[in-house]
C-alpha cells in the first residue's frame, strides 16, 4: 500500500499594498526581542497619512504629504477622525524630511485661476505635484502611470476643490482610500501673476469641428494654399464652407490685388509662389537625362512644407503640369454645337521642384490635397504614384511636414513639444529577440506608421529596407554635431529674402500644453523641466528650448485624433510620438510601387494632428527639412545614374 502523497502548503498570499494595511516596523521588531521578550510581536500597527507643512512665504506654500508609521503624538499634532481616520497633521515643520534628503522621481506642474470675491482680480496660481514612490515600484513608465491617474483624478471638474483646504484634503483623502505606490508627495503653490479677465480656454477638435468658420481673407488664403498646384473656383470655396459666392469672389479681388493669388481659366485662383516667374507650366514633363535623374522623392503635404523643402535644395527648377476636366462644346449628329452638362474646369493638377542636396539628385512634389475622405486619399494615392511613374530612378521616398506630438507630461526626456521633430522609426520597447537570444531591432512586428480609422482593420508599415531608418538613429546619436541646426538657419536665411511667410521660431510662451480629465475638459499643465542627468546636448538657449529629434512611431486616423481620450489610448497602445494627417494611402501607394526605402521626417507644430493652428506650422515646417537634409546627406552618394 503507497504512502498518500501530501500536499504543499499554500503559497503565502502576496500583499496588496493598500494605504491602510498593516504593518510591523522591522525596528519595533527587534525593540521586542532586545527587551527580552519571547512571545509573538507586537500587533501590526498602520501606516498614517502625514501632512508636514515644510515652508511658506509671501507668495508661496510648500507641504508635504507622505505615508508613515506614527511612533508617538505630540501635543503639536492634530489626529483625525471618523471618516478621515488614519490622517494626521503636523503643525510644525520637521527637519530631515523625504524630499530634502532624496530627490522627487517625478512632477507634474499646472496653472489654476483663482478669483477673489473682494476685488473680482484673478490670480494665476501654479501647483506642483512631486512624486516619491516605493520601493517595488521602479518602472518608469508605470510611475507616470500612476502620477497621471492621480492627478486625474485630483483634477475631476465635478469634484475640483474651490479652495486650497479642499485641495490639500482632496489630496490626502486620494492618498488614504489608495494610490498606495505612491510614498510620499510635495505639493507646492506659488502665485504667478494677477490679471483682471480670465484665461482663454482651448477648443478640442470635437468643439471646433462644429463652429462656423468666418470669411476672412486669411482663411481663403489658407484654402488656397492646400489645394496648390489644384487652382480652386469661388463657387468651391463658397459651397464647401457655407459663404456667398459674391463676398469670396471680394476676398479673391483683394488677396489679387496684394499679389497673393492670381486668376487662372475657368474662373479658378491659385497661389502666387514666390519663384512664380522661373516656374514653368508643362503639358508633359520635359525628358530628363539620366545622370539628372532623381533618386530621392520628398513629398509635402502643406504649402509650407513645400516651401520649406524647396529651401533646402540647390539649383532648382520647378514645373507645373495642370490638368483640366469636362467640355466646353461639342457637335451633335447635325452638325450643331451644344453645351455639355458639365463644365470645363481643372482636375488633379502636379507640381515637381528638381534640385540638388549634396550629391544627390531631388524631386519634390505637394499633395494637392489630404484628408480622410475618399474623394482625398485617392487624390494622394493617384499623385504619389504619378509622382514614382514619372521619376522611375527614385529610390528612397521621403514624407516631410508636420503633426501633432504626443506630449509625456512627467519626463523630459520623452517628451515631444512644439518645434521638436519626430522621426518614423520602430519603438525601441517593442524590440524583437530572435531564437538565438540575439536581438534584432528590425523584427516582423515593427512598424513605423499605423493607421486605424473609422473602426477598420489595424494597418502597420515599415520598409523592406529601412537604412534611413538607420541613418537617423546615428544622426540622433550623435550628441555634439547636429547638422540640421545649420540647415535650419540657412533655411530660415533663404525664405526670409524671398517670401513674406515667417519661419522663425514662436516665442516659447505660445508652446502651452493642455491634458484631457474627461469629457472635452483640459486644465493647462506646464512642459516636464529637463533634470541635471539629462543629456546635456538638450542645452535652452535664450530663445527657448532648441529643436530635439525624436525616434519612434508616427500614427493616424481621423476618429481617433478627433478624440483627445481616443488619441491618448491610441499612442499608448502602439508607442506613438507623433499623429499626423492621414499618409496610408501615400504609403500605400510607396509600397505598391515597390519602393524599398521611405522615411517620415514631422515638425511638431500642435498636440493634435499638426493641422490645427497655424501658429507653429511654418517653423516646424522647417524643422523638419532640416533634419531631413541632415539624413540625405548622410546617405552614400548614388550609383544608379
Amino acid at each position: 500500500m503507497s504512502t498518500p502523497k501530501v500536499p504543499p502548503p499554500p503559497p503565502p498570499k502576496p500583499s496588496n499594498h493598500r494605504g491602510n494595511d498593516s504593518v510591523v516596523s522591522h525596528q519595533h521588531i527587534e525593540e521586542h526581542k532586545a527587551n527580552g521578550s519571547t512571545d509573538n510581536p507586537p500587533p501590526a500597527r498602520k501606516e498614517q497619512v502625514v501632512m508636514t507643512p515644510k515652508g511658506k512665504t509671501s507668495n508661496s506654500t510648500v507641504i508635504l504629504i507622505e505615508r508613515k508609521l506614527v511612533e508617538e503624538i505630540s501635543e503639536r499634532v492634530h489626529v483625525a477622525g471618523g471618516d478621515h481616520k488614519g490622517i494626521i497633521i503636523n503643525k510644525d515643520a520637521i527637519k530631515d524630511q523625504k524630499s530634502q534628503v532624496i530627490p522627487a522621481q517625478l512632477s507634474l506642474e499646472f496653472r489654476v485661476f483663482l478669483v477673489s470675491s473682494n476685488t473680482g482680480q484673478h490670480s494665476q496660481e501654479s501647483r506642483t505635484l512631486r512624486f516619491w514612490f516605493r520601493d517595488w515600484i521602479n518602472d518608469v513608465e508605470r510611475q507616470a502611470q500612476v502620477a497621471q491617474d492621480f492627478f486625474r483624478e485630483l483634477v475631476t471638474p465635478k469634484e475640483f476643490p474651490r479652495d486650497y483646504v479642499g485641495f490639500i484634503k482632496k489630496i490626502m483623502k486620494q492618498m488614504q482610500r489608495g494610490y498606495d505606490d505612491i510614498q510620499a508627495l510635495e505639493v507646492e503653490l506659488r502665485i504667478l501673476e494677477t490679471t483682471s479677465a480670465p484665461p482663454s480656454r482651448p477648443l478640442s477638435i470635437e468643439d471646433t469641428q462644429f463652429e462656423v468658420i468666418p470669411l476672412t481673407p486669411e482663411k481663403v488664403l489658407e484654402l488656397i494654399e492646400q489645394a496648390y498646384p489644384n487652382p480652386i473656383t469661388p463657387e468651391d470655396l463658397a459651397r464647401d464652407n457655407g459663404w456667398s459666392e459674391e463676398e469670396v469672389q471680394q476676398v479673391l479681388t483683394a488677396l489679387q490685388n496684394r499679389g497673393l493669388v492670381k486668376a487662372m481659366e475657368y474662373n479658378s485662383f491659385t497661389r502666387i509662389h514666390h519663384e512664380d516667374k522661373d516656374i514653368k507650366v508643362v503639358k508633359q514633363m520635359p525628358t530628363i537625362a539620366s545622370n539628372k535623374q532623381p533618386t530621392i522623392a520628398i513629398i509635402t503635404a502643406q504649402y509650407c512644407e513645400k516651401l520649406a523643402v524647396d529651401a533646402m535644395l540647390e539649383n532648382k527648377e520647378t514645373f507645373v503640369r495642370y490638368t483640366t476636366v469636362g467640355t466646353s462644346a461639342e457637335k451633335d449628329v447635325n452638325g450643331l454645337e451644344r453645351r455639355r452638362q458639365k463644365k470645363k474646369r481643372f482636375g488633379e493638377s502636379n507640381v515637381y521642384t528638381l534640385g540638388n542636396i549634396g550629391a544627390h539628385r531631388i524631386v519634390s512634389t505637394k499633395l494637392p490635397s489630404v484628408g480622410s475622405n475618399r474623394e482625398a486619399m485617392t487624390a494622394t494615392g493617384n499623385t504619389t504614384t504619378r509622382l514614382l511613374g514619372t521619376f522611375q530612378k527614385v529610390d528612397y521616398v521621403f514624407i516631410v511636414g508636420v503633426a501633432g506630438g504626443v506630449p509625456h507630461y512627467t519626463d523630459y526626456r520623452k517628451h515631444v513639444r512644439l518645434g521638436d521633430v519626430v522621426i518614423s522609426h520602430p519603438d525601441i520597447k517593442r524590440t524583437s529577440v530572435l531564437e538565438n537570444g540575439h536581438s534584432n531591432p528590425w523584427g516582423d512586428d515593427q512598424f513605423v506608421y499605423v493607421y486605424n480609422s473609422r473602426g477598420r482593420e489595424v494597418k502597420t508599415y515599415f520598409p523592406v529596407n529601412p537604412c534611413l531608418q538607420e541613418i537617423a538613429k546615428y544622426l540622433q546619436m550623435q550628441h555634439v554635431k547636429k547638422p540640421w541646426e545649420n540647415y535650419l538657419k540657412d533655411g530660415l536665411k533663404h525664405l526670409q529674402e524671398r517670401t513674406i511667410n515667417d519661419f522663425t521660431r514662436p516665442a516659447a510662451n505660445t508652446d502651452k500644453l493642455y491634458m484631457n480629465i474627461g469629457n472635452r475638459d483640459v486644465i493647462e499643465v506646464a512642459h516636464p523641466q529637463q533634470k541635471p542627468h539629462d543629456a546635456p546636448e538638450d542645452a535652452i538657449d535664450a530663445g527657448g528650448p532648441l529643436t530635439r529629434v525624436h525616434l519612434g512611431p508616427i500614427g493616424s486616423g481621423s476618429d481617433h485624433i478627433k478624440s483627445d481620450t481616443l488619441r491618448t489610448e491610441f499612442s499608448r497602445t502602439f508607442g506613438l510620438l507623433a499623429t499626423d494627417i492621414e499618409m496610408s494611402s501615400v504609403l500605400d501607394s510607396i509600397i505598391g510601387n515597390c519602393r524599398d526605402s521611405f522615411i517620415l521626417v514631422k515638425g511638431i507644430s500642435d498636440y493634435k494632428d499638426g493641422t490645427t493652428t497655424k501658429k507653429w506650422q511654418n517653423y516646424a515646417s522647417l524643422a523638419a527639412a532640416a533634419v531631413m537634409k541632415s539624413i540625405i546627406c548622410a546617405m552614400d552618394a548614388p550609383t544608379n545614374v
